[in-house]
């Protein structure tokens, strides 16, 4: 892969995540040039969010299978009835939200982590 520009690509996710491992393990081996942005260390404005259930739907965004979720209690996740109501829960809790998340510098994302995915995402950017 040719290099592009420095941190060509941010990597999206909480720090301890296994399968944020895995995604920064990859790229490493790529030497993809990308930065890291961990939620809770870093962050998370309304207006990022607000791009990422844009282009990705807050559906595909909304982490419905780890721990934060199974938490919540059935009213909370009742409440959880449109893009809005979505956003809020995960800017209160960014562990709601799918990882890892890797955005290009040209906007596009790809969700989730499979090398063949994150491969062929990285030769179409480069």
């Amino acid at each position: 892969m040719e290099n592009p520009a420095p941190d060509a690509f941010i990597l999206y996710g909480i720090k301890n995540c296994d399968t944020i491992k895995k995604a920064r393990r990859f790229l490493d081996a790529q030497s993809a040039p990308y930065r890291f942005h961990d939620y809770r260390a870093d962050g998370l404005t309304a207006e990022r969010l607000q791009t990422f259930i844009a282009t990705l739907g807050w559906q595909a965004l909304l982490n419905t299978r780890g721990t934060t979720w199974r938490k919540l209690t059935a009213e909370e996740k009742a409440a959880i009835d449109g893009p809005a109501a979505a956003q809020a829960l995960m800017l209160a809790q960014p562990a709601l939200i799918k990882r890892p998340l890797l955005a290009a510098a040209d906007g596009s994302m790809l969700l989730g982590f499979n090398e063949s995915d994150y491969q062929q995402f990285l030769q179409e950017k480069s």
